[in-house]
């Protein structure tokens, strides 16, 4: 009989774990432990390459997680890292060396964009920065020691999408592994290996834990790729907590509920907002007038939990919409159950310089909103006052010039 394929609200709730019948806890259990017990040297030896040896090599909590991961993603395999920017570096530290080169979108997350421009140069590992959806530039900077094509969709903050498919064929075509930051996507909305993309990374801090209360990094992709970044991992000790683990899973779950329901607040958000009169540009993914809005929807199923936009006026006006909401808590991160809202010059991106920022098009007066799971009208609500108190500020400051 053939095994009916698992949809993705399906594998959130039991991916990684036995189906089969058997008595036992349901929930996966903690395996709190830094070290494991052997009955003698020769079984010591067995156990080393396992999940049952020492907590920084693997852990029977850790290998849940990363199975459910994978089969969310449809790869063979994944790790799970003891944060996102640690999912990032030890990738790369794992697959290149010195001399070799990398691509990558110039419109990628600042963290990322500091490691790639900052400090793999001191390792002779050089990144060129290309502009994020001209393909031709992707190909134009490849080099004879290029070997990474590294690339985000969508972007954080400016909500761009690339064409994974193109992508794939451009490192196909020049030998070269691709690598995506997909945090803004999730496997829920999008997959990127199935367009040919070899490795998928997370930031598990945002839809996957999904609660704002755990910091976590997750990389799928092939199985000899995984196992080059596994030795490296444990060698550099970005191993996840097992509690930490344990705490993923539950939020892996819902991470399917949750992400339908930011989908569409946030697509509600994004029309009300382009309609307000003191909002300059709104950027997502599905909503009219994207340039890659066909794209997305060709690419995606949702356009994401996450949007930012442009207010008239300065970067103080900014901040103050920005202080004067209350349900959109003024934090940095995204993804959770709890709306957030930030300025990605003062958060995000403020590690990297301003002539990068400009470049990419983030502006002081640019907010980024992480949509939450309360009821969108009461969102919208919100940013309604938020904008209101800055439009009495700024008819105040007006009338005060005037006489």
């Amino acid at each position: 009989m053939k095994k009916h394929p698992h949809r993705a609200e399906t594998k959130a709730v039991r991916g990684g774990t036995d189906l089969g019948k058997k008595n036992g806890p349901l929930a996966t259990p903690i395996y709190q432990t830094s070290t494991f017990e052997v009955a003698d040297n020769e079984q010591q030896l067995r156990a080393t390459p396992t999940d049952m040896f020492y907590t920084r090599y693997g852990n029977p909590t850790v290998t849940v997680a990363e199975k459910a991961i994978a089969e969310l993603e449809g790869t063979e395999r994944a790790l799970v890292f003891a944060s996102g920017m640690c999912a990032i570096t030890t990738p790369i530290l794992a697959l290149l060396k010195a001399g070799d080169h990398i691509v990558a979108q110039r419109d990628i997350y600042g963290g990322a964009t500091k490691f790639l421009g900052q400090w793999l140069p001191k390792l002779g590992i050089e990144t060129t920065f290309v502009d994020t959806t001209d393909y031709e530039q992707h190909e134009g900077a490849i080099r004879p020691n290029t070997r990474l094509l590294y690339v985000e969709s969508p972007t954080n903050p400016m909500l761009r999408v690339i064409d994974l498919r193109r992508v794939a064929a451009i490192a196909k075509k020049h030998g070269l592994i691709t690598m995506i930051d997909s945090t803004f996507a999730t496997p829920i909305n999008c997959r990127p290996a199935e367009f040919g993309i070899d490795l998928v990374m997370h930031s598990g801090t945002k839809f996957f834990a999904g609660h704002s209360d755990l910091i976590c990094g997750a990389i799928a992709g092939r199985g000899e790729l995984l196992e080059k970044i596994h030795s490296t991992r444990t060698t550099l000790g970005g191993a996840m907590d097992p509690h930490a683990a344990w705490l993923l899973l539950r939020g892996i779950k819902t991470v399917a509920v949750r992400v339908q329901r930011q989908n569409e607040s946030a697509l509600l958000i994004a029309q009300y907002l382009s309609r307000h009169a003191k909002v300059r540009r709104v950027f997502y993914p599905f909503l009219e007038g994207h340039p890659q809005r066909a794209l997305a929807m060709e690419q995606m199923s949702g356009g994401g939990g996450v949007l930012s936009f442009e207010v008239e006026g300065s970067g103080e006006d900014a901040r103050r919409v920005s202080e004067a909401l209350s349900l959109f808590t003024l934090a940095p991160s995204l993804g959770g159950v709890d709306s957030l809202v930030c300025l990605p010059a003062l958060t995000s991106h403020a590690m990297i310089p301003a002539e990068h920022r400009q470049k990419t098009g983030i502006t002081d007066q640019l907010i980024r909103l992480s949509v939450g799971i309360e009821h969108v009208d009461d969102l919208i609500a919100d940013l309604e006052h938020g904008l209101t108190v800055v439009s009495s500020a700024l008819s105040t400051q007006h009338s005060a010039i005037s006489t």
